[in-house]
């Protein structure tokens, strides 16, 4: 359809071509006299046109014109008020008004898209209303398990890890991730429906099920969707309400905290994970959850999830409806076990954290619970387990809970402090705790010193406390061997980590960084774990046919890496 414009434009070519010279002028003396006055008539109507098309070519130059120029200035004040240090790098969108479905522009409009098909302007409006980002980090390591040639059990058995346990290089991908978000304004533009979808790229590797020989994981975390994913409402007055998966408000607390994340020194080899090992309990992703994110009150925001545990098992010992794996991490069958979920698996999670930013001045408390996580596979020796069908203890299903609080200042000096101290407990039975490895405290310490704009270097330390009790894992099996567990274990342990990171500019940068753990006896800590593509846990090199890979706790894992980091 044409536009109004453009049928003027045509009735001036015409009227021009009655009333000047040419085809057009003898045509018109050739006209009876009677239609001399319509002729007249015409030309009086091509004068008051070609005023009215030259105002309204003048007012858009001048609408044109104000345009670019508050575009400018409101750039420029941008730009002032964003520091370099603080800026995001964000999706610039070469954008262009485009008239709503079924209407037509306004006479006079310059817009490129007038007249494009209603269903391809759909298509550019949600197109402007979308953001492509993502975090490419892929590192080169070299790292050692830092595991003895041979232990000595509590019972004098000599025990022997399989396989290369030295120095060894490795290539990781280190949570990089690609995704879209975006929004759609209704009703009001304070109101609007949110969306993000974000997946795992296993840029070294090949994207498959996450097998080894001491998990049989049949997520694919390189599969779309694999990351935080969700649809939602937000408005600026009352918040925004999500449902999806995301990373919990415990773990989004401090993470601003951790300037290792992604790295072999990542605080999450100690904070959040009870048990040691590469799972981290308390600082993860939760799936099927809903949750609500407040705006910002004063300097106050809070934010609260719950994660419906959608299990039919009274012990949570299924997997939950509609997931491919237990929850929490248990893939059916690692280390050994039965093909159930009975290594971690739990019902439904509760996360909520609340906040307060001053200037350079964060604070934080954040609070988690897993009702009856089942882990009835730590335990073979007690009645109770004796009278089970399957040889374990039913009573070892209990709630476990995180609480830590957090805060973080920046000096004048560039010198960012940051600190975390954290409690994380099991409720179980008293005749349980000496098998009870998840009840302990922890603490994180870390320090950042920005030397230019381009340069900074970070140290952390981060101790877990003892637990009251040990299961016993292979090297340090109670000698009694009707022993429930081992009472009191030594298995506290450090952590300590170094970085030093360039930025070349706001998105792109090179880093290098060093970790070391220092494990007492019993304890088994982790470099890499929280979602590290390559982690140097206590696991050595046997293989599933042998019947499971053997844990020898005691080890001091240390790790080299230096690795690229581009956002966009």
């Amino acid at each position: 359809m044409k536009s109004s414009r453009l049928l003027i434009g045509e009735g001036i070519v015409l009227l021009a071509g009655l009333s000047t010279g040419g085809g057009g002028l003898a045509y018109a003396q050739a006209l009876p006299d009677s239609n001399k006055a319509e002729i007249q008539e015409l030309r009086q109507q091509l004068v008051a046109l070609s005023k009215r098309l030259d105002e309204l070519t003048a007012n858009q130059s001048r609408s044109t014109a104000q345009g670019a120029a508050q575009i400018q200035k409101t750039s420029s004040m941008q730009s002032a008020q964003v520091s370099p240090a603080t800026a995001q790098p964000v999706t610039a969108y070469a954008q262009a008004t485009v008239a709503a479905p079924g209407t037509v522009a306004e006479e006079g409009s310059s817009d490129w898209g007038h007249d494009m098909p209603p269903r391809v302007k759909q298509v550019l409006a949600a197109l402007g209303n979308m953001e492509f980002y993502g975090n490419l980090d892929l590192s080169v390591d070299y790292a050692t398990k830092g595991l003895q040639s041979s232990y000595v059990r509590p019972d004098g058995t000599r025990v022997f890890p399989q396989g290369n346990m030295g120095w060894m290089p490795d290539v990781s991908s280190n949570l990089s991730y690609i995704g879209v978000r975006g929004k759609h304004d209704f009703g009001s533009p304070q109101f609007s429906f949110i969306y993000q979808l974000e997946t795992q790229l296993d840029v070294s590797a090949t994207a498959g099920s996450a097998n080894s020989n001491s998990a049989q994981d049949t997520t694919v975390k390189g599969a779309l969707t694999s990351r935080n994913s969700f649809v939602g409402f937000s408005s600026p007055t009352w918040g925004a309400l999500k449902i999806g998966k995301t990373d919990a408000p415990y773990k989004n607390s401090t993470q601003r905290m951790n300037p290792f994340s992604g790295m072999p020194g990542d605080y999450a080899t100690i904070m959040g994970n009870t048990g040691g090992d590469n799972r981290v309990e308390f600082g993860t992703r939760l799936d099927h959850a809903i949750w609500y994110e407040s705006p910002n009150f004063h300097g106050f925001t809070f934010n609260a999830l719950v994660s419906p545990g959608q299990n039919r098992g009274w012990d949570n010992s299924t997997q939950a409806m509609g997931e491919s794996d237990c929850t929490g991490g248990n893939v059916p069958g690692s280390g050994g076990t039965p093909a159930a979920c009975n290594d971690g698996s739990y019902g439904t999670a509760y996360s909520a954290n609340i906040a307060y930013t001053h200037g350079p001045l964060y604070v934080t408390a954040a609070y988690e619970l897993h009702r009856d996580v089942n882990r009835t596979s730590d335990v073979m020796n007690t009645p109770a387990a004796a009278a089970s069908a399957d040889g374990t203890d039913p009573n070892d299903v209990g709630n476990e809970w995180a609480f830590k609080v957090g805060a973080q200042y920046t000096f004048p000096t560039a010198t960012t402090v940051s600190g975390i101290y954290e409690w994380m407990r099991r409720e179980i039975p008293a005749y349980l705790e000496a098998q009870n490895e998840r009840s302990r405290n922890g603490f994180w310490l870390a320090i950042t010193q920005v030397f230019s704009p381009r340069d900074s270097a970070s140290f952390g330390w981060a101790h877990a406390g003892s637990t009251p009790g040990d299961p016993g894992q292979h090297n340090t099996a109670p000698a009694d061997p009707n022993a429930i567990g081992i009472a009191n274990p030594p298995n506290a342990a450090n952590m300590f980590t170094f970085l030093y990171r360039h930025s070349f500019d706001k998105y792109l940068s090179v880093y290098a960084n060093y970790a070391f753990v220092i494990n007492e006896a019993n304890a088994h800590y982790a470099l890499g774990a929280g979602g590290r593509s390559v982690t140097y846990d206590c696991h050595d090199g046997s293989s599933i046919s042998q019947g499971a890979p053997f844990c020898f706790a005691g080890g001091h894992p240390m790790a080299v890496s230096v690795g690229v980091n581009y956002k966009f």
